[in-house]
């Protein structure tokens, strides 16, 4: 593990301790300027590091191993983004608001359409490698993973590829969408449905 790849292992740790501070200092002096210290501890710097990060190391699609000794764009990346999945609340408070969802994927650089319906129960890995089309229905617990790591060769394969979802479709509660996964528009997706790497769902439409 590289230096960087060590840094950002203790990423989650520092954003709950700029949180707490940021907590510290608007109990003590409850202003809008305290509680904007919250919010960006929680929601802005995640997103600013990522976008920065994106820039200087962008995460590349495809396939990577994660023990050889160069640097790993992605597993800091995903280090960035990994409090979100361990304190899921902390984006379900986001899909409560109509519309905030969708921006807030935006910020993290995924292609969101319009009208899309997100249920508090979603999981998503990386925020970054989605392509979301119009209207579409995201079922409750639905999984979108946009990477699997699989052991091979006495090493940890990596494989990262954006998720596409086209318009009008609807994924059934449980359901778990893997890496490279394609569903056309107008698709129905029944419950707890696993899709796997690269496999494409045609349009049920006609």
């Amino acid at each position: 593990m590289t230096v960087l790849s060590t840094f950002f292992l203790f990423f989650p740790a520092i954003v709950l301790l700029m949180t707490g501070a940021a907590l510290v200092y608007f109990a003590h002096v409850p202003s809008v300027l305290s509680g904007g210290a919250i919010m960006f501890s929680l929601y802005g710097l995640p997103v600013l590091v990522y976008r920065l990060h994106q820039w200087i190391y962008p995460v590349q699609e495809g396939i990577s191993y994660l023990r050889q000794k160069r640097y790993s764009p992605w597993w800091s990346s995903h280090q960035i983004q990994v409090i979100y999945i361990a304190i899921p609340a902390l984006e379900a408070i986001l899909r409560l608001i109509p519309g905030v969802f969708s921006i807030w994927l935006r910020l993290w650089g995924a292609r969101i359409g319009r009208n899309v319906y997100w249920t508090p129960g979603l999981e998503i890995a990386d925020r970054g490698f989605l392509d979301i089309g119009d209207r579409v229905v995201i079922g409750h617990r639905v999984g979108i993973y946009p990477h699997v790591i699989k052991p091979r060769r006495q090493d940890l394969m990596l494989y990262v590829k954006t998720v596409k979802i086209g318009n009008d479709v609807f994924l059934g509660a449980g359901s778990r969408l893997a890496p490279g996964v394609v569903i056309q528009a107008g698709s129905y997706l029944p419950i707890e449905t696993d899709l796997y790497p690269n496999q494409q769902v045609k349009s049920c439409v006609g």
